[in-house]
């Protein structure tokens, strides 16, 4: 009788099993309104890169081989990639440890003990005395446990954690895209501090022969001390500017040592004058930066976890379910263990079901109601930044390119300006202020356009970052989205 009363609380609850449904709102992303095309003046122009291809070394397209060594470098011995790969095992570990819940949990229990009972103990029969007694007991049982996952908590909380398992992922590719932004950012710098640095020292060396010219003219008598005086007061402006920059070189130095794991004191950088060109970067259509960036896939998958949790929370108002069967032996001796009398076995469920909580239930889930809130705020103010860092990047690019032609037409001129005061000068048709002043402009706008250049390349990796990392087979699906 009573095996046919388990049987049929068994079968009850599997039919309530099989007609339970999940509680809590499904997960949707939310719809972002997003431009069908990005603002391009000429010469940009949209093409189509590959958004699902690996955004890996972009880096590369910039064809140079110490920037090349110096992400690996940062690759393999960042300390910020080291937290957030931990981050992510951690993740997949509790995805792991939650995934294990729909399973049912099985247990192998062992006892052996010699035990002595009490004589006096309590009557259980007036008409029976107890004897006091010593023997054995040796038990071996298998336990397990089920949970029926009636209003699919474990199923909510197995989705949660395969979402925030996801955006730990997503955290660490924008890890590693911020971190080669930066390392590119330091070492373009450090480039055009290096342009800047030779600009000055080539301005000094002229200086240096003008102060030369005029001291010994002045020794001549030809001309008066002024026009000393001002020429070596230019020349220690132009030693001072100097030091400033070898200063701000040496940050630059020691950001990328600690960017690539290297204590500062042991690393160094050589100078470089070499020339570098920003990479055609195509931009495809707006939509594609919810696929290219990681930070937008790490906000959208917050707000999956964060709309799971709902569920979770929303489950406490149902009753939750255990099964748990029991089979094992027991005897008093060890060589009779295994006999069929010793079998024992229990078959159990248990319910639970919260009747009055002070509204703990319900604030809770009002509690991850308003988390889910806040995800969703968090991705749209996301996409918006998205889109604006593009469009930034898209203007100051058109913007740069037009401004380094300018500069190095200004160049050109200021250098026909300096050799024309020069010659005035001595000829005796001007003063010597027309050089000084004509040597004060060459130097500013070569210095204008060697941090033309070193923007021009820092706002390339900022439209790089922007649009999520690398691209592939953009040169068979669009070609390029700006020529040079």
């Amino acid at each position: 009788m009573r095996l046919r009363v388990i049987a049929a609380a068994t079968l009850l609850a599997a039919a309530l099993l099989a007609a339970g449904c999940a509680v809590g709102p499904d997960y949707k992303t939310p719809e972002t309104p997003l431009p069908v095309s990005w603002t391009l003046e000429a010469p940009w122009r949209e093409a189509t890169p590959n958004d699902m291809a690996d955004k890996g070394p972009w880096w590369k397209r910039f064809n140079d081989a110490r920037l090349d060594a110096l992400q690996d470098r940062a690759l393999a011995g960042s300390p910020t990639l080291v937290i957030a790969n931990a981050r992510l095992a951690q993740a997949r570990a509790n995805l792991d440890a939650n995934a294990a819940s729909r399973f049912p949990q099985l247990g192998l229990g062992a006892r052996a003990s010699r035990l002595k009972i009490s004589a006096n103990r309590p009557l259980t029969n007036y008409a029976t005395t107890n004897a006091s007694t010593v023997q054995n007991d040796f038990a071996l049982s298998l336990n397990a446990s089920y949970e029926l996952d009636l209003a699919s908590r474990v199923q909510r909380t197995v989705e949660g954690a395969t979402a925030s398992a996801e955006q730990s992922a997503a955290d660490l590719a924008n890890t590693r895209l911020v971190l080669t932004a930066d390392v590119a950012n330091n070492y373009f710098n450090l480039r055009s501090t290096d342009v800047e640095l030779d600009v000055l020292s080539r301005s000094i060396g002229l200086q240096r022969r003008a102060l030369e010219l005029v001291t010994a003219r002045h020794d001549l008598g030809a001309i008066s001390g002024l026009d000393v005086a001002q020429q070596q007061a230019l020349l220690e402006t132009t030693l001072t500017q100097v030091d400033v920059l070898r200063k701000q070189r040496a940050q630059y130095e020691h950001a990328l040592a600690t960017l690539t794991g290297t204590p500062a004191p042991s690393f160094a950088l050589p100078a470089d004058l070499r020339e570098i060109r920003p990479p055609a970067v195509p931009l495809g259509v707006p939509s594609e930066i919810l696929q290219r960036r990681p930070d937008v896939a790490s906000a959208e998958r917050s707000m999956a976890a964060a709309n799971a949790q709902i569920g979770v929370a929303t489950a406490a108002f149902y009753p939750s379910f255990i099964i748990s069967p029991t089979v094992g032996v027991d005897s008093r001796l060890i060589e009779s263990l295994f006999n069929g009398p010793s079998l024992l076995w229990s078959v159990g469920v248990s319910a639970t079901q919260v009747l009055f909580d002070g509204g703990r239930v319900r604030a809770n889930v009002d509690f991850a109601k308003a988390g889910y809130d806040a995800t969703v705020g968090n991705y749209r103010r996301t996409v918006l930044t998205a889109m604006q860092e593009v469009e930034d990047g898209i203007t100051g690019l058109s913007a740069l390119d037009s401004a380094t032609t300018q500069a190095q037409a200004a160049v050109a001129a200021a250098r026909r300006v300096l050799d024309m005061a020069t010659s005035r000068y001595e000829g005796g048709a001007s003063t010597y202020l027309d050089v000084i002043t004509a040597q004060q402009s060459l130097l500013t706008v070569e210095r204008q356009a060697a941090q033309l250049q070193g923007q021009r390349l820092l706002t390339a990796v900022f439209l790089v970052k922007a649009l999520g990392g690398d691209w592939e087979g953009a040169a068979t699906l669009g070609s390029v989205a700006r020529k040079e």
